[in-house]
Formats: C-alpha cells, sequence, structure tokens
C-alpha cells in the first residue's frame, strides 16, 4: 500500500513534467530560462495539491507512512520552485523590462500569482519559528493562509499557465483544484464541526 501511494505521489507530479517536457519538442539541448521556468511552477503546484489533498486523509494517510515527515522534506522542493519559477521568469523577460506585466490586459493574473507567492512564502519561512509560541498559537491560521495562497496560485496557472491552455493538463488542473477545494472544506470547517461534536 505504501509503495502504491508513493507511486500515485510521484505520478501526481511528474506526470505535468512529462507534459511541459512533451510540448519543448526536444529543444532543451540549450535551455534557456523562457523555456524551463513553467516547470517549476507545475512542480510547485503539484506538490502543494499533495498537501492540501493529504492534509485531509492524514488519519488514514499515516497508517503507511509518515505523512508529517513527507511535507517536511517535499516543502523545499516546492520552495525552491517558487523561488526559480518567477526568478528564471524574470531573468527571461529582463528586469528593465518588468513594467510591461502591469500593461497587458491578464494583469491580474500576475497580481494573485503575487499575492499567492507572498503568502505561501511567508508560510515557509514561517515553519522556520515554528516551535516559538506565537507561532505554535497561530499555526492553524498560517496552514489556511497557505491553503488560500493555494489557490490563489491555481488561479493564475489556469489563466496564465502555458501546458494548461489546450493540453489535457488542463482538465488534470481542474481536477486538482476541485479536489483541493473540497479537501480543504472538510480539514478547516467539517472535520472542525466533527471534533466540537465529539468534544462538546
Amino acid at each position: 500500500m505504501q509503495c502504491g501511494l508513493m507511486f500515485l505521489a510521484c505520478v501526481a507530479v511528474l506526470y505535468p513534467v512529462f507534459v511541459w517536457y512533451s510540448g519543448t519538442q526536444g529543444s532543451l539541448n540549450t535551455p534557456s530560462p523562457a523555456e524551463i521556468f513553467p516547470v517549476f511552477g507545475l512542480i510547485a503546484f503539484s506538490t502543494m495539491w499533495l498537501h492540501v489533498v493529504g492534509g485531509a486523509l492524514k488519519s488514514p494517510l499515516e497508517k503507511y507512512f509518515d505523512f508529517e515527515k513527507f511535507v517536511h522534506w517535499s516543502s523545499y522542493i516546492v520552495l525552491l520552485s517558487l523561488i526559480l519559477h518567477p526568478l528564471l521568469f524574470f531573468i527571461a523577460i529582463g528586469f528593465r523590462n518588468l513594467g510591461f506585466l502591469w500593461s497587458f490586459s491578464a494583469s491580474k493574473l500576475i497580481w494573485l500569482a503575487i499575492a499567492g507567492w507572498l503568502l505561501l512564502i511567508t508560510y515557509d519561512l514561517g515553519k522556520i519559528f515554528k516551535k516559538r509560541q506565537f507561532f505554535i498559537r497561530h499555526w492553524e491560521t498560517i496552514k489556511i493562509i497557505s491553503t488560500i495562497g493555494f489557490f490563489l496560485i491555481f488561479f493564475h496557472s489556469l489563466g496564465l499557465g502555458s501546458d494548461l491552455q489546450t493540453s489535457p493538463l488542463r482538465i488534470l488542473w481542474i481536477f486538482y483544484g476541485v479536489s483541493a477545494a473540497i479537501a480543504a472544506v472538510y480539514t478547516y470547517v467539517v472535520r472542525r464541526l466533527l471534533v466540537q461534536k465529539i468534544t462538546s
């Protein structure tokens, strides 16, 4: 069972990478920042999806492997991807040309990305100080903030992701978004109500 779950997790992350690679049509012999920056967005989002959905299924999953340890180590992949994705994009277009981002019709999707990125980075920085009393008291709130950041990134990627416009990956991405929304509602609403009902 453990091997099966890890296989599904790998497929969830590597299939988007495969679709991206197929779309490059062998042009990666001399890869440029413009060609490779999208893959880090795909990796970050699909890995975060595992965290959100896995969080809702945490109790049954922990019968087979240490879910907290999985989140801990895979979060480094997310953090690295969150840094490389925008950095390579900025390098590709040139830092002096960033002004054009606010002049095209889909600039609101850029703002979604910036807001989502800041929320997700706040979560990663918060983990550094997780053992301090303030973060212990507010950790659930920080996790909710991170989940909001995830959904902002979802709408950004669905609107601007070059690999998500015409390929079957768009259907998968919508599935990721819908299933993550269901998981988030269960984690932060239904499960809490059940706990309150049991303890009252």
